[in-house]
């Protein structure tokens, strides 16, 4: 079984066994939890799209590999990233549990600050998402411009904005 753990040396949650009690609320479609020391920020990934990042939409892209997701972006990037409602969080610490819905090849999950920025402020990687997988990625995040995506599903970079 291949690891992968996120660049920031935080390790997921996954089958550590720890109980999370907290309640959902709604944030840019990404459904959104607390849980201790951290909030818990879900997505789903599915055929070059991140479902809770374009309102919920599943545009039903057929991928059978990563060429595929450059095809359509090119296509369609543009268009369905001008739609996106930017994730808008608080400063603090974050669970980003990365769920590969439906995807026949392995995903992955980055993090990072848009721009000078990126070498600055915070970033979370890893891969190790095959079909049917969840993974947790931890990064305390600070205030600042940050997109997220997945490299090997290719995705738009959608935006997240972290400010008090």
């Amino acid at each position: 079984m291949k690891t992968c753990l996120p660049q920031t040396g935080w390790r997921p949650l996954i089958g550590t066994g720890v109980a999370v009690g907290y309640s959902l609320l709604a944030m840019s479609g990404a459904a959104v939890a607390q849980a201790p020391g951290a909030t818990i920020i879900t997505l789903t990934q599915t055929g070059c799209q991140f479902l809770e990042s374009e309102a919920g939409i599943d545009h039903g892209f057929k991928t059978k590999k990563k060429n595929d997701c450059e095809v359509i972006n090119k296509k369609t990037g543009k268009d369905r990233l001008s739609k996106a409602t930017p994730l808008t969080v608080k400063p603090g610490k974050y669970i980003f549990r990365v769920t590969n819905r439906n995807v026949p090849y392995e995903l992955g999950f980055w993090l990072r600050g848009v721009g000078l920025a990126r070498l600055l402020q915070p970033n979370v990687s890893g891969g190790g998402l095959t079909e049917g997988v969840t993974r947790d990625y931890s990064v305390e995040l600070t205030p600042g411009n940050y997109a997220y995506s997945c490299p090997l599903n290719p995705t738009p970079d959608y935006p997240l904005i972290v400010k008090e």
